[in-house]
């Protein structure tokens, strides 16, 4: 990625949207004051999470996607799309500190069962199912209507390179340890005649990064081992991503360039930015951390270790 700092001082000289958002296009939202939000129930709020009875019907399976995953209908209508495996906690997580910081998110509960009626015998997830339709560890998304997905959208050439946002943004997938940034992982939503531009697929995330021999996802130990900080300089901060393959990848020459470009995400950040982020994150309680992690299942020493690598991470940040 150009440097930040440049691609800024242009974008300001060119229209002086620096910090600023279209009202037709946007990649941050202000969900409300920091300290009241209510990191449970997230960007879908206590009124529209699944019904706590946990019953659905099955609607389709989806057996091209990497997680196993199916449709569900609840009992007032709605579809929700299920994700079973060890990226189903960790997108949860990862949408609620999304969220909070301001960025847009699907809306994503966890429920540690469900009981889907009329549940046929699964192609691949058949190890989280259990007699009677009752299926354990499930990440719920809402469906969003087909025709809202009006296209993706790219790291490195998009309306808001330069921007306070989207260098927050950028912050942020380190913070998680987010690996899996790709752009078919980045969609834009028409919503309201605006244009809302979304990590979609945060699953990749609160493990270690790496390649595809080291990278984990939703091992809380691996995301306490984890480096968080590159390189401090004057004005720039450089976060750590590994993602660079193996190097017998390098057969793969495509996916050995886009997985090396990958790293420059959350390189050269403007630490004005970084501030910018810092501090709304510093006004997140302990117990928010806390409900952050408990929405997506985790419990006892991981959620313990989760909150506390948050709460350092987040005053590192602080302290830039």
């Amino acid at each position: 990625m150009a440097s930040a700092g440049a691609a800024a001082d242009q974008r300001g000289a060119a229209d002086g949207r620096v910090g600023l958002l279209s009202p037709t296009e946007t990649i941050w939202l202000d969900p409300g004051p920091v300290a009241s939000l209510d990191l449970i129930h997230g960007v879908g709020r206590k009124a529209s999470t699944p019904g706590s009875a946990g019953r659905f019907t099955f609607a389709g399976e989806d057996d091209s996607a990497t997680s196993p995953k199916f449709d569900v209908t609840d009992e007032t209508g709605v579809v929700w799309k299920v994700k079973l495996g060890d990226e189903a906690k960790a997108e949860t997580a990862a949408t609620r500190f999304l969220w909070a910081a301001g960025y847009l998110v699907d809306e994503v509960h966890y429920l540690e069962t469900i009981t889907v009626t009329d549940l046929p015998e699964l192609k691949r997830g058949r190890e989280f199912v259990v007699p009677g339709g009752i299926v354990q560890g499930a990440r719920l998304e809402r469906r969003r209507p087909t025709d809202t997905r009006v296209g993706e959208w790219d790291w490195f050439d998009n309306p808001f390179v330069g921007t306070k946002e989207l260098n927050g943004l950028r912050v942020m997938m380190s913070l998680l340890n987010s690996w899996d940034l790709k752009q078919d992982n980045n969609a834009i939503y028409a919503i309201g005649g605006q244009r809302q531009y979304v990590v979609s697929d945060l699953g990749g995330t609160f493990g270690r990064t790496g390649d595809a021999l080291t990278r984990t996802k939703g091992a809380p130990k691996d995301y306490d081992e984890s480096k968080f900080i590159a390189k401090i300089m004057p004005d720039a901060i450089d976060f750590v991503l590994h993602s660079r393959p193996h190097f017998l990848g390098v057969v793969d020459v495509a996916n050995y360039r886009e997985r090396t470009k990958m790293e420059q995400i959350t390189r050269d950040i403007p630490r004005a930015d970084v501030r910018w982020l810092a501090r709304r994150l510093s006004k997140l309680t302990s117990a928010q951390i806390r409900d952050g992690f408990r929405a997506a299942g985790f419990s006892g020493a991981d959620l313990e270790t989760l909150s506390r690598v948050m709460r350092r991470r987040i005053a590192e940040l602080g302290a830039l």
